[in-house]
């Protein structure tokens, strides 16, 4: 292994001399780089030792002046052991920038990943949930994993980042952890995010990871289809907690609310409208006006969970993990083989009320999306409204060309 090369020396600008009078500035050579600074002292010209890099004679002012410079180098020499005690790499402008105090909070990978985690934490409750903050915070551990694993450190140096190290953390997530592909695109862009702020904020020169790219690949999104809700609803469950799960699952899928909708929904917000009820409100992600009618299971189902309602709460507290949790019971218990999640059950409505000839425009409009576009990823093309378009296109076809026999 080759010995790094540290030195410091001090010298004089003549470039900026006044009267007589010259700057001081100071130079780090690390291993080939090279940064300066200024040394916030100046001198007469007459006074400087350009051979010795200090202050001539015994003075007063000479005296004071190599004394400072003397603490100036004893701070860029601690400076520079205990960069190199924790870092593989170590230039002349990290220890310059450590010595001026820029920059200390993104020295390193970890600290920048921590910094921005504490400013997500901050938006948690107003733009930001919980929820996606705890998924930062895993891709922060995933890579402090792998920097434990891979590089025997705790943490390292932002300007070692080069593109092959997210390429191996993206094999790190499949090898070592057994991540799918949308887990691990998930924390290669959390990773990426963080040294792209700090490359915008001038922290590191560039942008190592600017040029990669891996695709998400996600699976299509799973959805029931009308039998299978059916059986949802049907099946007799011996265990009230998955009955309950059940029920509101089932109360999504006839009303494309969200979890976090569904938990937040208040009494206020179920209206009478031409003598039927309607929940008219705004969804907690986007804030984007939503409106759909409450038809009679939704309504069977508000009923019978009356007694648990809090407040202004329909349905009391509930808890997000819990009741995911509980759903892949439920959907077990039921003899359905498929990933269901509570999100899933938006994703059933939209295919639903497509196939049963509901316009795309009114399905989006009860979703609360803010771009029709969205609600095409809702939308499943299935055999069922395949099958009725093409019939109702034939008998079309067929009256048209009634009158005509092939000759």
């Amino acid at each position: 292994m080759s010995r790094s090369t540290f030195k410091v020396l001090f010298y004089v600008n003549g470039s900026k001399e006044k009267d007589g009078i010259v700057p001081i500035m100071g130079r780090v050579t690390i291993n080939g780089t090279v940064s300066q600074f200024s040394c916030k002292q100046s001198i007469p010209k007459t006074l400087w030792d350009v051979k010795g890099n200090k202050a001539k004679g015994k003075g007063k002012e000479a005296r004071e002046i190599n004394l400072t410079l003397d603490n100036i180098k004893a701070q860029i020499i601690k400076h520079y052991q205990r960069i190199s005690d924790r870092e593989a790499f170590v230039t002349a402008e990290m220890v310059r920038n450590a010595y001026q105090g820029i920059g200390s909070e993104y020295e390193t990978l970890i600290k920048a990943f921590d910094k921005d985690c504490a400013n997500f934490l901050k938006r948690v409750g107003k733009d930001r949930t919980i929820g996606t903050y705890k998924v930062m915070v895993r891709a922060r551990n995933y890579v402090a994993a792998f920097i434990k694993a891979f590089y025997k450190r705790n943490d390292m140096s932002m300007l070692e980042l080069t593109p092959d190290f997210i390429k191996e953390f993206a094999a790190y997530l499949t090898t070592e952890r057994n991540l799918k592909n949308a887990t691990i695109w998930l924390n290669c862009m959390w990773l990426k995010g963080v040294v792209m702020r700090a490359h915008y904020n001038g922290l590191i020169p560039r942008n190592p990871f600017a040029q990669f790219h891996i695709s998400p690949n996600v699976k299509e999104r799973e959805y029931l289809t009308e039998d299978e809700i059916r059986t949802v609803m049907t099946h007799e469950f011996e265990n009230l907690s998955l009955a309950f799960v059940r029920d509101l699952f089932v109360f999504a899928c006839f009303t494309a609310l969200s979890f976090v909708d569904m938990k937040e929904l208040t009494t206020d917000e179920i209206v009478e409208i031409n003598g039927e009820k309607w929940i008219i409100g705004k969804r907690h992600k986007t804030d984007v006006p939503f409106q759909v009618k409450l038809l009679d299971i939704p309504l069977q189902i508000i009923e019978r969970y009356k007694h648990l309602s809090k407040g202004k709460l329909v349905f009391g507290e509930i808890n997000y993990w819990t009741m995911c949790k509980q759903l892949k019971k439920v959907i077990k218990e039921c003899g359905i083989e498929k990933q269901i999640s509570y999100h899933c059950a938006r994703y059933t409505f939209g295919t639903l009320a497509l196939t049963k000839g509901m316009p795309i425009e009114s399905v989006s409009r009860v979703l609360g999306h803010t771009n029709i576009i969205t609600t095409q990823i809702y939308a499943k093309i299935t055999t069922q409204k395949l099958d009725n378009d093409l019939t109702m296109f034939g008998n079309k076809l067929n009256k048209a060309f009634n009158d005509v026999s092939m000759i």
